[in-house]
């Protein structure tokens, strides 16, 4: 046989064994259980050059700002809070049997660029429990919360509780209204 043809067959034998390995049921997708390493990676890495990717043309407004800020903090409390936690803010309940788990955000602006950060924020993530906020909310808004994340960083505990308290007081009664 020539080379072609054992390339084409071995591709045919691996195609089966992956169809038949789908369709046996025998992959535990239960999200009471982290990925195995292998199907983490592969996950993972397509979610990375995706979102790089999909990102490449994004221009990034001005983040600076205290006003950005404030109304980042106010749809990160909205939106974020309760599955990736903030400096200082433990993660909600329901973070806990997400699978992939929600990961923290204190380094995030270190890993992705601030368009890498909306376009993640407005298409949200597939099964990954990351939902995509750009059908209910404005750009604007988005870029608020990239720019609360891209201080994360460097921000204290005690500086995201007073941008909180901040937010609370403006609000009157700490619900943030659209």
């Amino acid at each position: 046989m020539s080379f072609i043809r054992h390339a084409v067959l071995l591709v045919l034998i691996v195609a089966a064994a992956g169809i038949a390995f789908m369709y046996s049921g025998l992959y535990n997708v239960s999200a009471q259980y982290p990925h195995r390493a292998i199907p983490k990676w592969i996950l993972h890495t397509t979610m990375e050059r995706s979102v790089a990717y999909h990102a490449r043309d994004i221009q990034a407004p001005d983040l600076e700002g205290r006003e950005r800020l404030r109304e980042g903090v106010e749809e990160y409390e909205e939106m974020c809070v309760g599955c990736h936690g903030a400096p200082g803010v433990k993660p909600g309940h329901v973070a806990e049997g997400l699978r992939p788990e929600p990961p923290e955000l204190d380094h995030a602006a270190e890993e992705w660029t601030p368009a890498e950060l909306f376009w993640i924020i407005k298409h949200g993530v597939r099964m990954t429990g990351m939902p995509a906020w750009g059908p209910t909310h404005e750009d604007g808004e988005l870029w608020a919360v990239v720019a609360l994340v891209e201080r994360f960083p460097q921000m204290a505990p005690a500086a995201y509780e007073d941008l909180r308290a901040q937010v609370r007081r403006q609000d009157g009664n700490g619900q943030h209204q659209h």
